[in-house]
């Protein structure tokens, strides 16, 4: 693998990320606590707010995607990051002005995540025309990094901000952020793509789709994926009350555990690339949804060994283990999907997202009819299920990172 310097216009990427994703982490944490401390909302009223936040992801990941592969890349990240921008500071306007109330609030949260959706389909699909093909897991890991310390240290930030400063500072900083990043896009040298006639949506999102579900690499990595976010989204459903009742978890001690999560992000995204220069591409491929299985094993042992630190095992596992997938999974989408087709396929990669509420649900059933201990036992079969799926396929047969393909390469619909 190379170890060429990722060049000048990539890092202008990086650190627009950065800037973005920081934006995105501070606001999503100052929103329900300015709703509740500032607007006086109840519980109910707040979890409104938090599908406002949410909606996006389903709604407009497929539409961006298309767009990403119709016009500029770079130039519909920086309207995106802008109009995030613009919705973050009519927010501290309308609090200046006392005029912020939950539905406004609501509605200009969720002008903010469609920004963010539009980034994080966009970036995927521009990072493979700045960078060469041997430097992809080096850049993807950049990217996971920018995106791992953002989510780690950003809701604290936004908590910290709205305590101490109040609520305009807190989303004045992160529009703040997101202005940046629309400076360090409008800069960013985007190389010229072949133009592609344009047919009808329809039949462009199925095109997408097609190659998704027909590629032999891409489709179980997809299910993998699918199956991994149900896995994880149960166990986070029960977690909280489980740790207060059955390991005696305080507050603090909840928060620590759930914090083993975020440094697990950070570590994994460090050594990525050198795990990725150690073992077969594949192998890499191989070890998130294992580690995955690992975790939550460890996790439903703490029904016979009640101990937090094997809960904080897991959530460092689980925060490790799916970088590394992340990287290893982006790197070869990149490499095997014709660039003509990197939003739309970036697209359906977020849309298996879908399976978290599927999780939650789970959780919310089968620990209201059960117990927290069955949804855990439930979480680790599923995980074993998507280490199987992965385990099954021929990705993880791949010696080394596949050859990038063109835009002449076949597209079965």
């Amino acid at each position: 693998m190379s170890t060429t310097p990722l060049p000048d216009t990539f890092n202008r990427l990086a650190w627009s990320n950065l800037a973005a994703q920081s934006a995105e982490q501070i606001a999503l944490a100052a929103a329900p606590i300015v709703a509740v401390l500032t607007l006086g909302v109840a519980e109910g009223e707040t979890g409104l707010l938090q599908t406002a936040l949410t909606l996006p992801f389903v709604l407009f990941a497929i539409p961006a995607g298309l767009l990403a592969d119709r016009i500029s890349r770079r130039a519909l990240m920086a309207g995106a990051e802008a109009l995030r921008a613009a919705a973050l500071a009519a927010i501290v306007l309308l609090i200046a002005l006392g005029a912020l109330n939950l539905p406004l609030l609501a509605a200009l949260g969720f002008a903010a995540v469609c920004g963010t959706v539009v980034y994080s389909v966009t970036a995927p699909a521009l990072v493979p025309s700045l960078v060469q093909a041997d430097a992809l897991p080096a850049a993807n890991a950049r990217i996971e990094l920018a995106r791992t310390i953002a989510f780690a240290s950003g809701p604290a930030l936004g908590g910290t901000l709205v305590g101490w400063f109040g609520a305009s500072p807190a989303f004045g900083f992160a529009a703040a952020l997101s202005a940046i990043a629309v400076v360090l896009l409008a800069g960013l040298y985007e190389p010229a793509r072949t133009p592609v006639p344009r047919r009808n949506p329809l039949q462009e999102i199925r095109e997408g789709a097609a190659f998704v579900f027909h590629h032999p690499l891409l489709r179980p990595v997809f299910v993998t994926q699918f199956i991994f976010n149900t896995g994880w989204f149960l166990q986070l459903a029960v977690f909280v009350p489980y740790a207060v009742r059955h390991l005696g978890l305080s507050a603090a001690g909840v928060g620590v555990v759930l914090a083993m999560y975020g440094v697990g992000m950070v570590i994994g995204a460090l050594v990525a690339t050198r795990v990725m220069r150690r073992f077969a591409f594949g192998t890499v491929v191989g070890l998130g949804p294992v580690t995955g299985f690992v975790a939550a094993l460890v996790m439903a042992l703490t029904v016979l060994a009640p101990a937090a630190w094997l809960a904080g095992l897991s959530f460092f596992l689980l925060g490790v283990g799916p970088i590394l997938w992340v990287i290893s999974t982006t790197t070869l989408r990149q490499s095997v999907t014709p660039p003509r087709l990197l939003g739309r396929v970036s697209a359906i990669n977020i849309m298996s997202y879908g399976a978290r509420p599927l999780g939650s649900a789970l959780g919310a059933i089968v620990g209201g009819f059960y117990s927290a201990e069955a949804c855990l036992y439930l979480a680790a079969t599923i995980f074993a299920v998507q280490a199987l799926v992965i385990w099954l396929s021929p990705a993880v047969a791949l010696d080394r990172q596949p050859e990038m393909v063109g835009d002449s390469a076949a597209v079965r619909c």
